[in-house]
């Protein structure tokens, strides 16, 4: 991670650590980078906080500036950046979000012209211009000097897409949408109608302040009462960008994006669409995941925690399906990020093809408890580094064997630690990860 991109753009508070100076400077990078050759042609989507507004301006300013033409998405979902990208020839597309954040956060996360995340090296270029007391990059003057487009066109076309993926009608299936007062409200209840649901909508009246809050992927209790509640085949549930989405069975029961990827890797590999017999995870994966690949015999690969590192490998080893417990599931086939609405069309595909429940697909695995702790830290980097911390860790690790797992970890966006244990009982993981936070406590690395 460099000194202001992190593992999903450059993110932090509003004005605080992202600022609309930074944000112009972004654009007056981007916008000479992409532009030494040819005009740049540079697309921006955003979701719906109060301030992604604000940093929309300030990008386009400094795009425009550097002489690049841009072109406004407005509210819509991370993906669709990324398909219009890749679909229709831009230099590179723009996402402003902080995701699962939440309202007064924001980030800048940038998409190359093939629809991945932009290259490392790029962001640290980025990084030394924000850095420069002086601007060595010359404004674009006269006719050179790049304008805006409406380009909601694009948007159309990414929900016209979605559509065209759907093998079944969806006639007569009552399905419930979180859409996180984000993104996804743009998109997905339009999506589910056209393709004939009877679709049931929450959060989805966004007021600049209310995304995430207490509603989408990272609270879904409320989306599990109103399934119930209203007699519902399934629920999906969105962040606040809709590149994740987690979804609730006709029980009440959550899907996380581990079961998600069981059910989507079982069924590709019985259509014969599964690359390398293989399905790629994060370290954070439940062990009930892999014992149950095992059995069906599909191999599994581990990564870093992160889509980035995800779709990193799937693009090395050319796999087709891979994601995160968190609901970032990527099939390669049909995009090339997590996409939230295009997860939940895959898991109504499974839903009507094998003319089964939700909570069916799913009863064969044994999904291990786990419990996962974020605590705030002055410094992410001496509170996992420090030896009495790590000494905690490798005695739990012992302890544990091969009857669960312990993951202390730094976060890519927060100024926390993650502290995660899985074992066969809640209470052993409570006890274990009460553990290593009175460690961090005793050394006074949790900021109270």
């Amino acid at each position: 991670m460099g000194k202001y991109f992190g593992t999903d753009g450059f993110r932090g508070e509003a004005n605080v650590d992202l600022t609309v100076t930074d944000a112009y400077k972004v654009g007056r990078f981007l916008g000479h980078y992409y532009g030494k050759e040819h005009k740049a042609k540079i697309v921006i989507g955003k979701d719906t906080r109060r301030s992604s507004y604000m940093f929309e301006y300030s990008l386009v300013a400094g795009l425009t500036a550097s002489g690049a033409d841009v072109y406004l998405l407005h509210v819509t979902p991370t993906p669709s950046v990324s398909y219009v990208v890749r679909s229709e020839g831009f230099d590179c597309g723009i996402m402003i979000s902080a995701s699962h954040n939440p309202y007064y956060d924001n980030g800048i996360k940038v998409i190359n012209g093939n629809g991945y995340k932009l290259e490392a090296e790029i962001e640290n270029k980025i990084e030394e211009y924000i850095d420069l007391n002086e601007d060595n990059i010359p404004l674009a003057k006269r006719d050179n000097i790049g304008c805006t487009v409406d380009y909601s066109i694009g948007r159309h076309r990414y929900i016209g897409y979605l559509i065209s993926l759907a093998t079944r009608s969806f006639k007569n299936i009552k399905v419930g949408l979180d859409c996180s007062n984000g993104s996804a409200s743009t998109v997905a209840k339009g999506v589910f109608d056209t393709l004939g649901a009877k679709t049931y909508t929450i959060n989805n009246e966004p007021d600049g302040t209310n995304i995430n809050e207490n509603c989408g992927s990272t609270h879904i209790k409320n989306l599990q009462k109103y399934v119930v509640e209203n007699g519902l085949d399934v629920g999906f549930a969105y962040d606040g960008d809709a590149d994740r989405c987690l979804a609730v069975d006709e029980l009440g029961n959550i899907i996380d994006g581990d079961l998600i990827l069981y059910l989507c890797g079982k069924y590709m590999k019985e259509k014969g669409e599964l690359n390398n017999n293989t399905v790629v995870t994060t370290i954070m994966s439940n062990l009930g995941l892999y014992k149950a690949f095992d059995r069906e015999g599909i191999a599994y690969e581990k990564t870093a925690v992160g889509d980035k590192y995800v779709n990193e490998n799937m693009i090395q080893n050319s796999h087709s399906l891979g994601g995160e417990q968190s609901g970032h599931i990527i099939f390669s086939k049909h995009a090339t990020t997590g996409d939230g609405v295009l997860t939940s069309l895959k898991i109504m595909e499974v839903i009507l093809e094998k003319k089964m429940k939700l909570s069916e697909l799913v009863k064969e695995v044994k999904i291990y408890p786990q419990l996962l702790v974020n605590v705030k830290v002055k410094d992410k980097k001496e509170a996992r580094e420090d030896l009495d911390v790590q000494k905690a860790v490798e005695k739990v690790s012992a302890e544990l064997a091969s009857e669960g797992r312990i993951l202390v970890r730094e976060s890519g966006t927060e100024p926390v630690i993650r502290v995660m244990v899985e074992a066969s009982k809640d209470e052993i993981c409570k006890k274990y990860v009460d553990d290593v936070i009175e460690v961090l406590k005793r050394k006074q690395h949790i900021i109270e």
